[in-house]
């Protein structure tokens, strides 16, 4: 497999695959994906369950070393993950928690000020058990900014929220977004999710992407805007979702 790590390509593009191939055993997840993300651009990511949604955000996380497979990718040196799960230690205090692996003297300075970003100022000294599951994703997203990621990477980070916690992170996630400006990949179940937050909205079909839809509506968008309900409907006929 042809496989490149550097900064941006000569596209000025911060992600770039071209007919990448991943499977398992005798079964091919991905079929020749073609993917380009520029510097600060939102994509979102949908698809039915077992379409290739995680396999494809984890090449381009580069964690997949031992998933046979091929193709051209080209990703930031500087990338984060987010997962559905916080994967906070329970053992280590908050601050802790958002500073782990990170050098320097001024690291848990930045990693004050990160859990300042995400509203979580004074608790640094908490542990990760006192929190509520949306306060232990908020901290999830301070250690993965706290580092300046070119490439943020998000595995439906939100999916085990209640209603209006989503809501509040997504407002949040937004905000640290606009201030941050890495490259998102963001997978999701939840169509709505998607146009709300993505520049961009893939549906992946049998290991293909099947839809590139750019989302042209201004910020905050609103459920009872007509477009969005537009977008909304294209993107569930789209999976084969019937309304």
């Amino acid at each position: 497999m042809a496989t490149v790590t550097g900064r941006l390509n000569g596209a000025g593009l911060s992600v770039n695959t071209h007919n990448l191939v991943r499977g398992f055993d005798d079964r091919v997840v991905l079929r020749g994906i073609d993917v380009d993300i520029a510097p600060g651009e939102f994509v979102a990511l949908l698809g039915r369950s077992g379409s290739g949604k995680s396999t494809l955000l984890r090449a381009l996380a580069k964690l997949d070393h031992d998933v046979p497979g091929s193709g051209e990718l080209t990703v930031p040196a500087k990338r984060a993950v987010v997962f559905q799960d916080s994967r906070l230690l329970p053992w280590a205090r908050v601050l802790d928690n958002v500073i782990l692996g990170l050098r320097g003297p001024d690291a848990r300075q930045r990693g004050i000020q990160a859990l300042d970003e995400v509203g979580l100022a004074g608790r640094e000294r908490a542990w990760p058990k006192e929190l509520s599951g949306g306060e232990q994703q908020r901290v999830a997203l301070a250690r993965s900014l706290v580092r300046e990621p070119e490439l943020l990477l998000a595995d439906e980070p939100f999916g085990a929220l209640d209603a209006l916690t989503r809501i509040k992170m997504h407002a949040l996630l937004q905000e640290l977004c606009a201030r941050h400006r890495p490259a998102v990949l963001l997978v999701t179940h939840d169509v709505d999710e998607a146009v709300v937050l993505a520049d961009r909205v893939l549906v992946l079909h049998e290991g293909q992407i099947g839809l590139d839809r750019r989302i042209d509506l201004p910020r905050p968008r609103q459920h009872a805007d007509p477009t969005f309900a537009a977008y909304r409907q294209e993107l569930l006929d789209s999976l084969g979702v019937r309304n």
